[in-house]
């Protein structure tokens, strides 16, 4: 049984390489950004970081926000949003419940609430459903802050928005003019 500490570690590892630096370990990922298990086990181990596949399975089933998937084989593995390189989740534009959350912390609300969510480095930025996911977000950060996000008029005037599998909501950025703190 491995624990808490020790998956949270693995699925760190596997958030940088399956979302940022693949080539640290020596991986590859196709334009979806998809690697074979196998191959990641191999080339993890070889860098230093040995995972067993019961391990990895118990990291994609268990991670609190459902970062990883495998293919519907279970031959090859993913991340299922975050990534700062270039791919393809191939998630079609979808229509979003009227209002969204995002979480962020304190510190960074003033200069949100003025120039709007970009997503920086990342291809997207994140968005929940869940009031309480972006709490949790937002305090990673420091004191949390929820925004709230008029997603039917964002809708209305053009912005298209999608949903990876473990539902979170992406788009392009979030002006301003749609933001507003929740209570």
């Amino acid at each position: 049984m491995n624990t808490k500490a020790e998956l949270t570690s693995i699925s760190k590892f596997l958030s940088l390489v399956l979302r940022h630096e693949p080539q640290r370990p020596g991986l590859e990922l196709d334009e979806a950004g998809w690697t074979p298990v196998d191959e990641l086990l191999r080339k993890a181990a070889a860098a230093g970081r040995p995972i067993s596949r019961d391990v990895l399975d118990e990291v994609v089933a268990t991670s609190d926000m459902k970062r990883f998937a495998f293919s519907e084989d279970g031959q090859s593995i993913r991340a299922n949003q975050g990534h700062s390189i270039e791919v393809d989740l191939g998630l079609p534009a979808v229509t979003p419940s009227d209002v969204l959350f995002h979480g962020t912390a304190s510190r960074f609300s003033e200069t949100i609430l003025r120039f709007g969510l970009e997503r920086r480095a990342r291809h997207h930025v994140h968005l929940t459903q869940d009031r309480q996911t972006a709490v949790s977000v937002g305090q990673r950060y420091g004191a949390p802050v929820v925004l709230r996000i008029d997603t039917r008029r964002m809708a209305e005037l053009g912005h298209e928005f999608r949903c990876s599998a473990n539902g979170v909501w992406l788009v392009d950025g979030v002006p301003a003019e749609f933001l507003q703190v929740e209570p």
